[in-house]
């Protein structure tokens, strides 16, 4: 899980690009567990097993917070996507 540091890093990080605002909460609500507010520390943040799979994936350890401009790289690609695949949906229909 990522420690509060790390947190507070990414908020300032995300509160300078209101771009990322809607992508960052749509992204947190899609990776947080069922019943994320039942237990501590009641923020929708991805399950801890999520988390290790991904910095063992992309950094080849999981003993560390992934790096700010990781995560936001990560937002700005997944609201492109949504928008690409958002597109290509609406051609379809015509």
């Amino acid at each position: 899980m990522m420690n509060v540091s790390t947190l507070a890093k990414l908020i300032a990080a995300l509160l300078v690009r209101p771009w990322l605002w809607l992508t960052a909460v749509r992204q947190a609500v899609r990776l947080a567990p069922r019943g994320w507010w039942k237990q501590p520390p009641f923020l929708p943040l991805p399950t801890p097993a999520y988390v290790e799979f991904r910095t063992t994936t992309q950094y080849g350890g999981a003993k560390r917070d992934p790096e700010i401009h990781d995560i936001i790289d990560y937002l700005e690609w997944s609201r492109d996507w949504q928008s690409t695949t958002r597109l290509s949906r609406r051609g379809r229909r015509g």
